[in-house]
């Protein structure tokens, strides 16, 4: 079975804490290669689908199965995968409480913390906030402008406090905007909803789920705990610039823009709009050997076309 270095088990074992839509698509790849993946879930039904893919469903925290449980149960409940792992994986966002893994499981994982041989933690640049269109890199300081860039930043101290306390190998992955299979905008382009809501000097960066799961995966053979690094493609742009390339793909008519201070849009979606920025992804290639599939959204959309046929 295939080890990375540093591991001593003959079959490396990845525990995703949040199974979500990056860790899925990086546990295709480990699946493939071998490996044992055991990955969270709040729902029986996801479980279930996971377990489709290869993977070993864990309904947790115990309350989501129905369970009368307290963050102790919670620690409890999780310790034998806790035990199995030799890779953690943490995709589960935080909330004003703080760190939702930490606050379940946080004693379990301090106590074994040099048990294991990578850890990751799945972030965003929201925590740079706004920079006015302006490039940076991982020396920037943190200065979110949103309450989740603020959340965020609380949850990456917080692990990184296990690190320096406890010796857990943690490595901040800051993920721009994600898109990937089934998070395109080509249905939206097809049903004419698609609108290009245009605020002048917005620009940000975009990352492929694929190229997610090769930085993961180069991280985890050169491990450097305590490593910030920005997961993003090489070509910041403007929102309606995707869309427009999206409807000429698709041969459509190019949907009309829209004036940012026009547009109905919800609080969520408008707060996309409160940050502006360009992020540098050198460390990931100097540091990480990573060469991106797609290194910008016109590479990323016409594969996403190619492999929906």
């Amino acid at each position: 079975m295939p080890t990375l270095p540093g591991s001593t088990r003959p079959k490396p074992t990845l525990l995703s804490l949040g199974h979500g839509y990056s860790a899925r698509r990086l546990a295709r790849d480990l699946v493939a290669e071998g490996w044992r993946v055991i990955g969270t879930t709040r729902s029986a039904e996801k479980a279930e689908a996971l377990r489709g893919e290869g993977v070993e469903p864990l309904v947790w925290p115990p309350e989501a199965a129905g369970e009368d449980a307290g963050g102790e149960d919670a620690g409890a409940a999780i310790r034998p995968a806790l035990e199995a792992a030799s890779h953690l994986l943490i995709s589960a966002g935080p909330d004003a409480q703080g760190d939702p893994v930490l606050r379940a499981a946080g004693a379990e994982i301090a106590a074994r913390a040099e048990g294991f041989d990578w850890v990751g933690y799945l972030s965003t640049t929201g925590v740079y906030g706004d920079r006015g269109g302006a490039w940076i890199d991982e020396t920037a300081t943190r200065a979110p402008s949103t309450r989740r860039g603020t959340w965020r930043m609380a949850a990456e101290d917080a692990w990184l406090a296990l690190h320096r306390d406890h010796g857990l190998p943690v490595h901040l992955f800051r993920l721009a905007g994600i898109y990937g299979p089934g998070r395109g905008p080509f249905e939206k382009v097809r049903r004419g909803t698609a609108r290009r809501v245009v605020k002048p000097g917005q620009v940000f960066s975009r990352i492929h789920v694929d190229d997610i799961a090769a930085v993961l995966r180069a991280s985890m053979a050169r491990p450097a705990p305590g490593r910030a690094y920005n997961v993003c493609d090489d070509a910041p742009a403007p929102p309606q610039d995707v869309i427009a390339e999206a409807a000429r793909l698709l041969g459509l008519p190019v949907p009309p823009e829209i004036a940012f201070e026009d547009a109905e849009m919800t609080p969520m979606a408008r707060s996309f709009y409160a940050e502006s920025k360009r992020t540098s992804n050198a460390r990931i290639r100097e540091e990480l050997g990573v060469d991106l599939r797609h290194p910008d959204y016109r590479s990323g959309l016409r594969s996403l076309l190619d492999e929906a046929g």
